[in-house]
Parts: structure tokens; C-alpha cells; sequence
């Protein structure tokens, strides 16, 4: 945050973006991104990163996460529980993907 605060002051002082740049050793662009940003939002702060709260792959699925941790009652049983559910579903695709068992009966002609 004090190099954002100090940038800024520099500007302030009627510097440009790229003497600015020069001054404190950084790219151009952190400057033109970093003034643009204090212009738009008003604050020196950085922007939030990554998706939105509530949103991505998973974000169908918290309630169900979230009964189950409440059920399991931490977050190492959450695991457990979710590892053995694991291990039971592999072994079920096994049993469905191995070859049918030979014919032990006589063969029909």
C-alpha cells in the first residue's frame, strides 16, 4: 500500500505517468493502471480478484457441502467421509466396468 500511496503523492505533485514509472523502478503500465483504477473507484485500494462470491463449478453444490459438513462436524471428517464415499463409488465402477464371468453352462448350438 505505501508504494501505491507514494506513486500516487508523485502524481499528484504534477509528475507524468511514465516519469513517475521511472522514479520508483516500476512498468508504465502499474502506473496508468494504478491512476485509472484511484479515478474510477476513488480509493487507492486494490481490486477484489478472481470470480464473484457464489459463482464458479461448485457454486450448485454448497448446500449439499455444507449439510454434510455440519453432519460430519469438522472439516477433517468432511474429508474422511468424502474419501470413503470415493473409495465405495471406485469400487462399484469396477465391479461395472470388469468383464462378464464366463458361461458355465453347456453351449447352445
Amino acid at each position: 500500500m505505501a508504494l501505491r500511496e507514494r506513486v500516487a503523492a508523485y502524481f499528484d505533485e504534477g509528475h507524468g505517468h511514465r516519469e513517475a514509472a521511472r522514479h520508483f523502478r516500476v512498468p508504465p503500465r502499474f502506473v496508468n493502471e494504478f491512476m485509472r483504477l484511484r479515478r474510477e473507484a476513488g480509493s487507492l485500494e486494490p481490486r477484489r480478484q478472481g470470480h464473484a462470491p457464489g459463482s464458479g463449478k461448485l457454486a450448485p453444490h454448497v448446500d449439499f457441502v455444507r449439510r454434510r459438513m455440519a453432519r460430519c462436524g469438522s472439516k477433517a471428517g468432511f474429508m474422511e467421509a468424502t474419501l470413503a464415499f470415493a473409495r465405495q463409488r471406485a469400487e462399484f465402477n469396477k465391479i461395472l466396468s470388469a468383464p462378464p464371468p464366463l458361461w458355465s453352462g453347456s453351449r447352445l448350438d
